[in-house]
Order: C-alpha cells, then structure tokens, then sequence
C-alpha cells in the first residue's frame, strides 16, 4: 500500500511545528494533509531562530528538552535540506549573555554550561557593547538558524518533496468525535465560506497561539512580539547577544534581527505600535549602543503560544487520535527538531526513542489539572 492509499493524517496548522511534523510524518510513509488558515502570521516566520536552551537560561524538564532537540537540529536540518535542495541558515556562532556583575552571572540557571567572560573577554567577543555591562557567559554551543527567510521555505518545499498534500486558506472550525472520544474527523471553512467536514481518525494540532480555540481545555494563549531588522557590514556583530528583554541575532549577510517585545496583555490585537518599537530601540540602545545608527530594514510582530509554565504541550490529549505539538512560547524554533520526531513516531504508530519518551509526563496537557 503506497502512502497515497493510506487514511489521511491530518496536520492542523501550517507553521513552522507543524510543516516540521508533517514532513516527519511523510519520511515515516504516512499520507498526510496540512490544513493552514493563514500562514503568514504563524510564530515560524516571526522569531529570531536562536537555538538557546543556555542562553535561554531554562530549567528542569525544560532545558532537558532543548537540549535533546539541540543535539537533533544538525541532522534534522539535513533532512530537510536533501528533500528541499535548499540551504536553512543553520549556524552555530555561539551565544554571549551580559550581565551587570560577577555574581548576576554566576548565580544564571545555566551557568555551568558556559564560559564565564569578564568586561575585557566580552569586548572581545563583543566590540561597542555598552559599558553597564561587566561580565558575560559565552554559549558557544548555542546558535541560530534563519527561520524566517531560509527554513520555512525549506520546510515548504521538502513537504511537498514528501508528497504531502495543503489545504491552504481553510480554516478549522471544530474537532468531531464520536460517543466514545474518539477523533473522526474536522469541519472546516474555506476563504469563500464554504464549510467541509473532513474524515480522519488520526491528526496533530499545531495551531500555535489559536491552539486553545480548538480545544478550550488547553490552557494556551497569545503572547504578543514585535520585532524589527536591521543591516550592519559583514562582520560587524559577531555573536548573537542575549539580553534582559532584548536580543540581536546577526545573519551571515549581514542583516541584525532583533527582538522582542513580550506584551502579555495585547491579545491577538495585530499590528505594530510605537510604545513597541521604542521598546526595541531602548532595548539596543542598552546593549550596543553603535547598533542605534544602524539602519532599520524591516518590522514585523506575530503571537506566540504560550502555557501558564511556559512549556509546551505534547502527547495524546482526552480526544483519542490528536496529538498535541503547541505551546511552545519562545523555543518553537529550538524544540521542532524534537518534537516533530517524537509526534510523528507516536502519531505514525511508532515507538519513540527513550530519551523524549521520558519527558512526555512533564508536558502532558493535563499537567495542570
């Protein structure tokens, strides 16, 4: 029986998590659809792409989890890049967090992972950072990928390499069951409002921040980001800088991204506003003072899924056949290598490997309960 034969397995959201499951799921011989709404406004073209579970600073399960899917991403990242032929701007150029003092820094959750810097080695490692700044740690295992102009596009395309089937501009209304809880299928809603009940018995919800409009006991809701980008010369800038509230990412090219407002409150209000952008403009002014002048190339915002603990959701949830791959909140971009194997290997009927498996308790949905 050939993929094509098999009932489909239906990915509902078409952002950067769910075109790294379905493209997982196609490489394990399923037949899978992507339905997606709008995939513009998905977190994966909006985040800066840093793989930081150190410079992040996470704890517990948490930073155990980015740290398997760290350890993943190189030869995830190969995957993706033989299906596509296209290049996802992996680069490990390390991380360096400043901080005000010795003791800020040694007291950082995960300090024993990095190499503690004082004022003269950051100069180093970062020219013009701002004088407030007397001590660092150096991640140097920590790095970034270029998710919003390489690695969504990759994904793309190393999905459609797989043979998997978009429903682009649809919407997904509800999830039916039967008496029993069982997953039989979806309604949906075209851009002409047309409505379609899909059959299927088995799908993932990826939906992102929207997560919990499917499935109001998901406990996941928005957290507004606004961002901007700016061109330097080759060169200039680099290691990414992770500061309180505000981080530069430079890409090989030259280009800086910067990051982000956390508006808690916004909702899914769209749209930039001026007390974010001078947020992002203190934020620079604080860390590299050069970078003010640099000029701005581009703005944008998105929402990010958040949880109440900022984990994110995995697993098999009260409808038997969904499984659960949202709320991910700032380390979407980190944790897709690992999630997207470890919900395809349970959704495609595999055994997944001992190391993620272990972790499925810490990020049940139910943990709250």
């Amino acid at each position: 029986m050939t993929p094509s034969d098999h009932p489909a397995t239906l990915v509902l959201g078409g952002g950067l998590m769910g075109l790294a499951v379905a493209h997982q799921l196609a490489r394990r011989g399923e037949n899978v659809q992507v339905i997606s709404r709008r995939r513009s406004e998905a977190a994966g073209f909006v985040a800066a792409g840093m793989l930081a579970p150190h410079a992040e600073g996470l704890s517990g399960p948490l930073l155990q989890l980015g740290q398997l899917s760290l350890g993943r991403v190189s030869s995830w990242v190969a995957q993706i890049e033989a299906d596509s032929g296209l290049p996802c701007g992996l680069r490990t150029t390390g991380i360096v967090v400043p901080f005000r003092s010795e003791d800020e820094r040694d007291q950082y959750p995960t300090a024993a992972f990095g190499e503690p810097l004082n004022r003269a080695q950051l100069l180093q490692e970062l020219p013009g950072l701002a004088p407030s700044w007397t001590a660092g740690l150096l991640f140097a295992q920590d790095g970034q990928i270029d998710n919003r102009r390489q690695l969504m596009r990759a994904l793309e395309s190393a999905c459609v390499d797989r043979g998997v089937h978009f429903q682009e501009g649809v919407e997904v209304l509800d999830l039916l069951r039967d008496q029993n809880s069982r997953l039989k299928g979806v309604r949906t809603c075209d851009s002409e409002g047309h409505e379609t009940s899909l059959m299927c018995s088995t799908a993932v919800l990826c939906s992102g921040a929207w997560s919990g409009q499917l499935l109001p006991e998901l406990p996941v809701f928005p957290v507004k980001g606004q961002m901007l980008s700016l061109q330097t010369p080759r060169g200039a800038l680099r290691r990414v800088i992770f500061g309180p509230g505000t981080y530069l990412v430079p890409r090989e090219d030259g280009l800086v991204v910067v990051g982000a407002t956390s508006e808690r409150d916004a909702g899914f209000s769209e749209g930039l506003t001026p007390q974010g952008q001078t947020t992002l403009k203190q934020g620079i002014a604080a860390l590299l003072p050069e970078a003010i002048h640099w000029p701005p190339m581009e703005r944008w915002w998105g929402f990010r899924p958040c949880t109440p603990d900022e984990g994110p959701l995995l697993g098999a949830c009260a409808i038997q056949g969904l499984w659960l791959a949202c709320g991910h909140h700032r380390n979407g971009v980190l944790m897709a290598s690992a999630t997207s194997e470890l919900i395809a290997d349970l959704a495609s009927g595999g055994t997944p490997r001992s190391d993620l498996a272990a972790l499925l308790p810490s990020f049940s949905w139910d943990r709250w309960l």
